[in-house]
């Protein structure tokens, strides 16, 4: 059973992610907050396992929220994997927040089984990356990084080609299953590669693999 957090300052918002969730056997909604530091204390109190955050609320933002329950958390603290709830014109919000630790974000419009999706996959350990937006977050900040990729190529020392091959179908975007079919590959050894890689870099999770891509050159905005 996968407990879900839900921070939103609209009531309805809340009350639809909920019901939603609810209807899943495997999925349990234990709290909901309407603000960033009603999410923090209730998250610290009943310890959910995702945390659904809004970007935008009174007082404490979401963006907020996420830097205080992810940045440096006491010896043995809980500590949620965050979803972060946005829409088009809140993206340097998620860009900062994907940079503290969450492990993705999803647009608020999504359909339910986007919404169901979303809470697996990250509670499953992965990480999720929404089609629609990662393209355009990743090419807005591109130019906002330095133009020579030196130090973030350097990371890649340590990686085989392939690896190599799957970090920039991950910057792309692409699925395991996608990555799989691309390279002529089975899937379970897209998996290994993908371990290794968030191993070797000392990566979170995928969406932090995609940022290094880019920060390395491998990925233009271009495409």
């Amino acid at each position: 059973m996968t407990t879900v957090l839900i921070a939103d300052d609209q009531g309805m918002v809340r009350a639809g992610f909920s019901a939603i969730l609810a209807a899943q056997p495997d999925l349990r909604v234990v709290g909901q907050a309407a603000d960033g530091a009603e999410a923090v204390a209730l998250s610290r109190s009943l310890h959910p396992d995702v945390v659904l955050m809004d970007v935008r609320m009174p007082g404490m933002n979401g963006l907020e929220a996420t830097r205080e329950l992810l940045s440096d958390p006491a010896p043995g603290a809980h500590v949620p994997l965050v979803i972060i709830l946005t829409t088009f014109d809140a993206d340097e919000y998620v860009h900062a927040a994907l940079q503290v630790g969450a492990s993705g974000f999803l647009l608020k419009d999504a359909p339910p089984e986007r919404l169901v999706e979303a809470v697996r996959v990250v509670a499953d350990g992965g990480a999720l990356l929404a089609p629609e937006v990662t393209r355009r977050l990743l090419d807005r900040f591109a130019a906002l990084r330095p133009a020579t990729p030196n130090a973030a190529a350097l990371r890649l020392n340590g990686l085989t080609e392939r690896e190599r091959e799957v970090l920039v179908a991950i910057g792309r975007g692409l699925s395991n299953q996608q990555i799989a079919e691309e390279l002529f590959i089975a899937e379970q050894t897209v998996k290994s590669h993908v371990s290794r890689i968030l191993s070797k870099l000392q990566l979170r999770d995928r969406v932090h693999a995609v940022i290094l891509a880019y920060d390395a050159g491998l990925v233009s905005p271009a495409g």
